[in-house]
């Protein structure tokens, strides 16, 4: 018969799993659009395949309380303390998991770690999230109830029995074996079961369709896998740099001393998703003047960010490097590897470099890699006239994006010739503000997101009206892209390829650009092999060889992500997975739109498959041995 202790434990551990299951219930009806493609029977797979990352994660969260529980003390007072010691700690499981029902919105994945990396920001905005998320008090409030109330307490039917009539051996042995059986169940638990390696986040991500591997899976897992270093796995898919370099394609782009040494500023705008403009759409859009820039530019239909976070924008598009780890290069043990960037490269051939971003100095470490990347000047919400005391502070995040626009082009002008400078707009953020006096001109759209989207567009259209009017403006090329994606409203858009579809827009007011092809794929990582390409700078062995210039007339462009576990390589003709456990699917390439289901083409997949791995292994490796700038050809 099992020991008061462990009944004790069994019921305690039921009350959370159930508690796991309603959270999970409440995330699924919060992401409805993100699992649409999955059946009825797949989701009731993936609320089953839950429970092993239920277990392992509640177990891992409350091994002080089961710690404490392992003490054969049954009075009042010692099982108040362990009463109270598993509330807070399930009451802080509970929150991340509630909380992530809103923020996987616009992450596109369950929290890690990297809420550590935005504290500040966090701490700064306390008020205002709670104000706009006041409805995730309730069912905390609920919740948290439902597990003070059900919690079991020892009763006298399973209190142990009068050690009158026992020795002390045996008083002593069947305590001891419990605790033995739960420590053993303990380790198991945590790993996951019995199999060679311990479960991972990777692992949710084996089912059909893949994206149910967010439903798996559960907030405190992955918040907790994630704490203190993540070792990167290194790959040895091919055993010779001969081998590597053949799979991986690499293209640079070659000196031509005949190129222009214009300016260029690049336009990384805050969540201005693909689904938003109307010259993706059909007219149909929040952007009219972006709309027309288009018109008059280059415009690439087929553009991918890399990442879904806007801490992974800066390395794909200032030094080419894809986000293909589950943390972010900025906040990584990598981040004093050898970097290069336009930053730097630029530098060394006279032009003056800067950043621009309206948040408060050190937000998301931008201000840290733009020197990592050799930019000489840094301009952040320190630098702003008055700083947060500005009437044009939006009380959240940092300026608005039509003064700071307007600063940025007075202060381009203020810049030696040639310049590269890149500027990151932020109104567009959650919560989505718009200037007082623009309520009534930008109205709530269906998504809160709208009507900040058409005020960002606003801002564009002021910031080149003031551009038009700068002796720099005629001979700067100009680069528009998003950092990301964010909330999502169209079905077309709701899948896997959706939540990485973004604009791309070259626009050169006084040059005919080269000649494109802009019905190829193409990425945030392109940019430093464009801009490069576009001044005829050969990079000497300084770029790395995830990206293609967009004039490279013979390459046909490719994209690269990581998501649930699994990392993408888009083409123009189909979509290559490399899962968790190193399988390769492959999906027809449709724009925006993954398939749910997965065909047989056995020559692409070992070709894409091949360039996948090429990809994955160099930057892994590079990283773990310092050495992303050693291609065969470059030493």
């Amino acid at each position: 018969m099992p020991s008061p202790l462990l009944r004790l434990l069994l019921r305690r551990f039921a009350l959370l799993l159930g508690v796991y299951v309603l959270l999970r219930a409440g995330f699924y009806w919060a992401n409805q659009e993100v699992f649409r493609e999955a059946s009825g029977p797949e989701v009731v797979w993936a609320f089953w395949h839950g429970f092993r990352f239920d277990i392992a994660a509640l177990l891992l969260l409350n091994l002080p309380f089961l710690l404490l529980s392992m003490v054969p003390r049954f009075d009042k007072g010692w099982q108040g303390l362990v009463r109270g010691v598993y509330l807070t700690l399930n009451a802080t499981g509970m929150a991340l998991n509630i909380i992530d029902s809103q923020y996987f919105k616009f992450i596109g994945r369950r929290t890690t770690d990297e809420l550590f990396t935005i504290t500040g920001d966090i701490q700064r905005q306390a008020g205002q999230l709670a104000f706009h998320y006041w409805f995730l008090v309730p069912p905390f409030v609920v919740l948290f109830g439902l597990l003070w109330y059900f919690y079991p307490m020892p009763t006298a039917a399973i209190l142990p029995p009068s050690p009158i009539k026992s020795s002390p051996s045996r008083r002593l042995i069947r305590p001891l074996l419990a605790v033995v059986l739960i420590a053993a169940l303990t380790v198991v638990g945590i790993r996951g079961g019995l199999q060679l390696k311990p479960l991972r986040t990777g692992h949710a991500f084996v089912q059909v369709p893949p994206v149910l591997g967010h439903l798996a899976l559960n907030s405190t897992f992955t918040f907790l896998r994630s704490l203190g270093y993540q070792a990167v796995e290194r790959r040895t898919y091919f055993q010779s740099d001969a081998q590597l370099q053949q799979a991986l394609a690499p293209r640079m782009p070659d000196a031509n001393p005949g190129a222009p040494r214009d300016n260029v500023v690049i336009l990384l705008l805050e969540s201005f998703s693909s689904e938003y403009t109307g010259i993706e759409n059909g007219g149909r859009g929040y952007t009219p003047f972006f709309d027309s820039l288009a018109a008059g530019g280059l415009f690439f239909h087929d553009h991918y960010a890399n990442g879904r976070r806007s801490i992974e924008a800066l390395p794909a598009v200032l030094a080419g490097m894809p986000a293909l780890m589950e943390s972010p290069f900025i906040t990584s043990n990598f981040q004093t590897n050898e970097l290069h960037g336009l930053g730097e490269l630029l530098g060394r051939q006279g032009y003056a470099t800067s950043v621009f971003h309206g948040a408060e100095n050190g937000t998301m470490g931008f201000n840290t890699f733009a020197g990592m990347v050799g930019v000489q000047q840094y301009f952040g919400l320190n630098e702003y006239p008055d700083g947060a005391q500005s009437p044009d502070f939006d009380g959240h995040w940092g300026i608005f994006d039509e003064p700071y626009l307007q600063y940025f082009a007075r202060q381009l002008s203020k810049q030696k010739q040639p310049f590269f400078s890149t500027v990151f707009t932020l109104t567009s953020h959650e919560p989505f503000p718009v200037p007082t006096q623009y309520k009534d001109r930008f109205t709530p759209g269906k998504l809160p997101i709208h009507a900040s989207i058409g005020y960002t567009d606003f801002a564009l259209r002021q910031f080149f009206k003031t551009a038009a009017q700068q002796p720099w403006y005629k001979n700067t090329l100009f680069i528009l892209l998003a950092d990301h994606t964010s909330q999502t409203l169209t079905p077309e858009y709701q899948n896997t390829l959706g939540s990485y579809k973004t604009p791309l827009l070259l626009f050169h007011p006084g040059r005919k650009l080269p000649p494109a092809n802009v019905g190829r794929i193409t990425q945030q990582a392109d940019i430093p092999a464009t801009v490069l390409d576009y001044l005829g700078m050969a990079p000497g062995g300084k770029l790395l060889p995830f990206g293609y210039s967009v004039f490279d007339t013979l390459a046909n462009g490719r994209a690269f992500f990581l998501t649930g576990g699994s990392y993408y390589l888009v083409h123009n003709d189909y979509v290559t997975e490399l899962t968790a456990d190193d399988k390769v699917r492959l999906y027809p390439y449709q724009r925006h739109n993954l398939p749910p289901t997965p065909i047989e083409n056995a020559a692409k997949a070992q070709q894409y498959g091949r360039e996948l791995r090429a990809s994955v292994q160099y930057l892994t490796n590079g990283l773990l041995d310092n050495s992303l700038y050693k291609l065969p050809e470059q030493d």
